[in-house]
């Protein structure tokens, strides 16, 4: 591992991403056959793989995440490099990966894969050389037999002509064009998959544009490398890629966690029923293997499942995308998630899999799940489904999935629907959409959820998408119409998923067993001690939900939330995780919903989806940061040259290290940031929300530009009142309102008596009320009208007025 190179210091920065890197052909070493690929030496040379190398990366290490070269090479082109010609197809494919490391820790990259011509006249007649060889052996092992009889088309068993296309699928130097692919990436502390996917998408465009770029390429690489951010949480950031704006937004501490792949995809691909089948395994930690064509299909699914999990966590293998050169992982005896690629040619049949009894199979290009024996059934499983299909057809998605999504299409369209309902491993396969629940109406299950939506009035038939009557259609968000509805998609089905957890697991507290000893002794001996009564638990359980959550309790996964629970007895150590599930706890018991149906099986649907949506909405409405432009570097005359068709050899030196003192994100950056984490902090005091915020906001501004700002030599008590007194009363008023309603939720018990100009408030610690004043003083400072704190008064008691002195 290379040290070199620098790129900053030893601890973390807050950088949107750490690494730029290129991998492919390397010219100089040649074609080099990928054994561990797994690949017969059979298939023509076009259809074999080879050895793909890390060409460049960019910086060369940085201390805080040390470059893995084996892994990022692996994980870029799983399979090595593939060859084509004119004749074949070329589309870019993008994936994601992970890679994790010893302590458990995750690093995510994004990759974009294309090809471009080979220009190496030593790769083209190599590649013709394994043509003439190959097509050698095919004669000799296909050549006539002593009786006269020709067996080749007999070895496939059917007398296709199969083995017979690959003699003449051939590569001629002289007729053909060979390309070769390559692969660009970046490898980002976060996974903002939407913001990494488009600037690799738009530097891909950029090269294979006829026109060259507004800048060199190397001026985009290191922006996105030294001076765009990562947003904290609860912000959002706008930077700029080649050819237009990029925008990402993180969640904030009290909501779900990050999380930026497309649910829909998988509920397209798969379709409610296998999506909660394939839930319910991850839940009681069987063995998974996930088996697609599309390496993003492979890490969407299987990072979606993992999400859906909150607030428990796959504590077991998760490998999304296995290399070719792994597949012995999947002999392992334990718990695992992994995603193996298909070559679209093997069926299911033909792979060997062990301990098929705990294995969950998810056939993602083929609509087809295969389920370990004895699967208990998910609590309120049908209630469940229900709420989760109504959301799903109100963004016009089908709950048993569109096939057209699926590989397999044709194929179902052979087979007869009751062959396909009597396969009990199947929970849901469909036909054209216009029939699919016709197709499926002897499926008990999407029977039941047909009669129970029907009721609600809604038409299977004819799904319409209906405008959700909370979303705010004043709000402008800076993104197109389709991400901001796959936002929307993403965070109801989570919040919907995560509030069954809430509701299931309300009184867990209750059942915790706290340790008599120290935390270190605890750990020390945690595997002989018992973290939490699951007898009594059960016990005030309902008795259709014991199946599922005997087996439950057993996992590690539930272990470990017990133990971190346990380890974390402050806010301030909590795990994030386990902080917002607390909070969401808490709040069931505050409304006391949790008490009167603590032994039933009550449904309650999730009320959190609104204000969960409505926080997104104003992010990517009111963008909290634009990072630095891209902007020219100080590169050597003829640098940064430009070819259409071929990703440049970047410029290292430009690249390896970042600016020592950056002018280019000093200049707004730090200040914005604090500014509004001040901003955050007050309106926590005040409980104002960001509309009521921005409306004050927008008066002060609206009153800057008719009213004349006295001197600053005149200032005076009286003038000041003058001349703000108008903004100023706005401003109490609001804090009136919004304290008051502070202590009526929070100490109800408490009086609460408002007078004219006054408000007394008993029982309040002073330092909350100091917060608030300074939240009303630094709103009129922000916005250049001049009151000084001597102008108000905090009496003994707690009571906050306007000094005498300031009234007009």
């Amino acid at each position: 591992m290379s040290g070199g190179g620098g790129g900053g210091g030893g601890s973390a920065p807050s950088r949107f991403a750490d690494y730029f890197v290129i991998c492919g052909l390397d010219t100089e070493t040649g074609l080099e056959p990928d054994e561990l690929s797994g690949e017969n030496f059979e298939q023509t040379p076009l259809r074999r793989t080879f050895k793909s190398k890390v060409l460049a990366r960019y910086p060369e290490n940085v201390d805080w995440n040390p470059f893995d070269q084996d892994a990022v090479g692996m994980l870029c082109m799983p399979k090595g490099l593939a060859f084509k010609t004119q004749a074949d197809p070329r589309e870019p494919q993008f994936h994601a990966f992970i890679i994790t490391r010893e302590d458990g820790s995750r690093t995510f990259g994004f990759s974009l894969t294309f090809y471009e011509e080979v220009t190496s006249k030593q790769i083209c007649s190599a590649m013709q050389t394994l043509y003439h060889m190959h097509n050698a052996e095919y004669d000799v092992l296909h050549a006539p037999l002593a009786d006269g009889q020709d067996h080749s088309d007999m070895e496939d068993g059917e007398g296709t002509p199969g083995t017979k296309l690959q003699r003449f699928n051939s590569y001629d130097i002289s007729r053909d064009t060979l390309y070769v692919s390559k692969c660009i990436c970046l490898i980002t502390p976060m996974s903002f998959m939407k913001a990494c996917r488009s600037v690799l998408e738009q530097l891909h465009q950029a090269v294979t544009s006829p026109q060259p770029p507004p800048l060199p390429l190397e001026s985009y690489i290191y922006n996105v490398l030294y001076e765009v951010p990562l947003p904290p949480p609860g912000r959002s950031l706008k930077f700029s890629g080649v050819y237009g704006p990029i925008v990402c937004q993180r969640p904030s501490t009290n909501e779900l966690p990050l999380f930026d792949f497309p649910v829909k995809e998988v509920f397209e691909l798969l379709g409610v029923e296998n999506v909660f089948q394939l839930f319910t395994c991850a839940l009681l930690e069987f063995q998974i293997l996930l088996y697609s064509q599309h390496y993003q299909r492979l890490m969407t699914v299987a990072e979606t499942i993992t999400a859906l999990l909150f607030p428990f966590q796959w504590q077991h293998v998760y490998v999304p995308i296995l290399p070719a050169s792994l597949l012995h992982f999947l002999d392992a005896p334990v718990p695992y998630l992994m995603g193996l690629h298909s070559n679209g040619l093997d069926d299911r049949s033909k792979l060997e899999l062990p301990q098929e009894a705990n294995l969950c199979f998810v056939d993602i290009d083929n609509h087809f799940i295969e389920l370990p024996e004895d699967l208990p059934q998910f609590p309120n499983k049908l209630e469940f489904v229900q709420e989760v299909s109504e959301i799903l057809m109100a963004f016009g998605i089908p709950p048993e999935g569109n096939l057209h999504c699926s590989e397999s299409a044709s194929k179902l369209k052979r087979l007869r629907a009751s062959e396909l309902v009597s396969d009990k491993r199947n929970g849901n396969i469909a036909g054209s959409p216009l029939h699919s629940y016709e197709f499926l109406k002897e499926n008990e299950t999407i029977a039941r959820l047909q009669a129970l939506v029907k009721r609600t009035g809604v038409s299977l038939e004819k799904l319409e998408v209906r405008e959700d009557p909370s979303s705010n259609k004043d709000l402008k968000v800076q993104c197109d119409e389709e991400e901001l509805r796959i936002y929307q998609l993403n965070i109801q089905i989570r919040e919907v998923f995560a509030n069954r957890f809430t509701q299931m697991f309300a009184d867990y507290e209750v059942f915790v067993i706290q340790p008599s000893q120290d935390k270190e002794s605890w750990f020390t001996n945690r595997e002989q001690m018992q973290n939490f009564d699951k007898a009594s638990f059960l016990s005030d359980q309902p008795e259709p939900y014991l199946p599922f959550l005997s087996r439950f309790l057993e996992t590690q996964m539930f272990a470990s939330f017990i133990d971190n629970k346990i380890m974390c007895h402050d806010d301030d150590d909590k795990d994030p995780v386990l902080r917002v599930f607390d909070s969401r706890v808490d709040k069931i018991r505050l409304l006391n919903v949790r008490t009167p149906t603590l032994r039933t099986s009550m449904y309650q649907k999730c009320t959190t989806v609104d204000e969960a949506k409505k926080a997104i909405e104003l992010r990517l409405a009111k963008i909290d940061h634009t990072a630095v432009h891209p902007h020219l570097l100080d590169m050597k005359i003829g640098q940064g040259k430009y070819e259409p068709g071929f990703f440049p050899k970047l410029q290292s030196d430009v690249l390896s290290t970042g600016p020592a003192s950056n002018k280019w994100t000093k200049r707004n950056a730090p200040a914005q940031w604090r500014r509004k984490d001040r901003q955050k902090q007050h309106t926590e005091h005040l409980r104002l929300d960001n509309d009521q915020r921005e409306k004050y906001i927008q008066e002060a501004r609206n009153m800057g530009s008719t009213i004349r700002q006295p001197k600053l030599s005149n200032l005076s008590p009286s003038v000041i009142a003058q001349t703000n007194w108008k903004f100023v009363e706005g401003l109490l008023k609001e804090c009136r309102n919004k304290t008051k309603r502070m202590l009526v939720e929070k100490m109800g018990r408490e009086a609460v008596e408002l007078g004219h100009g006054e408000v007394n408030i008993t029982g309040v610690e002073e330092n909350t009320l100091i917060a608030s004043l300074c939240d009303l003083l630094e709103r009129i400072w922000s916005h250049g009208l001049q009151v000084k704190q001597e102008y108000f008064l905090i009496q003994n008691g707690g009571s906050l007025m306007p000094a005498q002195s300031c009234l007009p």
